[in-house]
């Protein structure tokens, strides 16, 4: 679909009274929620937001995010959603770059840099800017896994083509209600928002609270598999009808069960470059993500997963312009090992994370994938600890559940995995890398093992 307006404007225009998205208990429609956010926009170009001009938003899903980060949009601003608990520091060495003149801080401690910040407060007019699909949109910071985090750079039209490719896999009728289950500082929670746009449907978004009671009334949800385990063995009533899972090898049994619920599931590929997901299929317990989705493109060179598509962002945003993604080739070259198996795409692990251990080449996330069958684990990291004689030797670093006896687990996986693979250390998953986020920082839980006493061998 092509907008000639912005889309909550299009739908206003279209069914102006029907439900457009329920914040916490009050559902507002779409001439409400036009209404509010001409005069949230109103409010922040009264308090000098132009087009072009960068804004950091620094908050987790709430309504008011929700409502400031449309507004912001109308405002033709370049949004930068910021998770709160990233650290000072952090932010320090990071945001200079990314020239942001103002500040929208909903949550979190007040930011040490130099911002005009900005509050939420109404205004009388309309000073909507015209629509512009082209227009940058939003910076979206990378996982930074493996060094320092870098903004990648959408327009409107590159997250409605990412929208456009889900779309053509998972149904989403006008009806149908889509919760905001992943923050708007992810990439994944801004494509739940642009599916909602794009389909005119309804979107739930509320402050936090227990997953089951987020849920009733939506349709459709983005979530892990252990959440959709929970949630499907409980006793709530669930409405939904189809789940994009992902995070984790998805067991058949997971998916059948959700099946005999009413309830299909999807899951894919993604990547922050690409405004979400790259690649899907209806999940069916195989270890492949399935085929590249409408607009998208990808092959494989030396191991190589590299990608081109109508999803993709201008590049990274750095020191007041944006550094292009694309190699001379014209593909954006992931840094994922993978290989095509009957059409269909199989990841093998990042090439950045293979590590040696007595000459044995270790891919962490080949071990991961042993781990997380375990029935009681909930996130398995696999990290190189550093040896005199082996070079590195692995080590397990897991979420389990309360009653696991992590002690126990080396026994487990003794007769599956190789001898070389066999983690030397099982450590519990610390709070303190818990950041909040959708990965966590495989640097960081190097850092973290090989500081621990007696971690050094010799």
């Amino acid at each position: 679909m092509t907008f000639s307006d912005w889309p909550w404007r299009h739908w206003c225009r279209l069914r102006g009274d029907a439900p457009a998205v329920r914040l916490n208990d009050v559902v507002l429609s779409w001439r409400q929620l036009c209404a509010e956010v001409n005069a949230l926009a109103a409010g922040f170009r009264a308090q000098g937001v132009n087009e072009g001009e960068g804004v950091l938003l620094r908050a987790y899903n709430q309504p008011s995010a929700l409502l400031a980060w449309l507004a912001l949009l109308q405002c033709g601003a370049r949004v930068l959603p910021l998770n709160p608990q990233l650290p000072p520091s952090l932010l320090a060495a990071l945001l200079p770059s990314l020239d942001l003149r103002y500040a929208l801080v909903l949550n979190g401690d007040p930011l040490a840099l130099d911002f005009t910040p900005l509050t939420l407060q109404r205004a009388a007019g309309d000073s909507t800017l015209p629509w512009r699909e082209e227009r940058l949109a939003s910076m979206t910071l990378t996982s930074g896994s493996t060094g320092l985090p870098k903004a990648a750079v959408h327009s409107c039209r590159a997250h409605l083509a990412s929208a456009e490719g889900v779309l053509a896999m998972i149904p989403l009728a006008s009806d149908d209600d889509w919760l905001l289950s992943l923050p708007l500082f992810h990439v994944s929670g801004q494509g739940i928002l642009w599916r909602w746009l794009l389909a005119g449907a309804r979107l739930t978004v509320g402050e936090k609270q227990p997953l089951e009671q987020a849920l009733r009334g939506c349709t459709h949800a983005s979530l892990v598999p252990t959440q959709l385990w929970r949630l499907l063995n409980s006793e709530a009533d669930v409405s939904l009808k189809a789940v994009l899972l992902g995070g984790a090898a998805i067991p058949v049994a997971l998916t059948e069960q959700a099946r005999a619920r009413g309830i299909r599931c999807w899951c894919g590929y993604g990547l922050t470059e690409f405004a979400s997901t790259v690649c899907g299929k209806e999940a069916d317990g195989a270890p492949d993500v399935g085929q590249p989705l409408p607009g998208r493109a990808l092959k494989i060179v030396a191991g190589e997963v590299w990608l081109r598509a109508d999803s993709m962002a201008a590049g990274y945003w750095r020191e007041g312009g944006v550094q292009p993604l694309v190699n001379e080739q014209g593909w954006f070259a992931t840094r994922d090992r993978g290989e095509i198996r009957e059409g269909k795409l199989t990841l093998l692990g990042r090439m950045d994370n293979l590590f040696f251990s007595g000459g044995e080449g270790i891919q962490p996330e080949e071990v991961e994938r042993v781990l997380l069958a375990h029935p009681q684990i909930q996130q398995a990291f696999i990290v190189p600890l550093d040896d005199a004689e082996f070079g590195q030797r692995p080590v397990a670093v897991v979420e389990c559940d309360a009653q696991c006896d992590v002690a126990a687990l080396a026994a487990w996986a003794q007769d599956k995995l190789a001898r070389f693979q066999q983690p030397v250390r099982w450590l519990t998953l610390p709070e303190s890398l818990k950041t909040g986020g959708i990965k966590i920082s495989r640097r960081a839980l190097r850092d973290w093992v090989n500081a621990l006493p007696g971690s050094q061998t010799s």
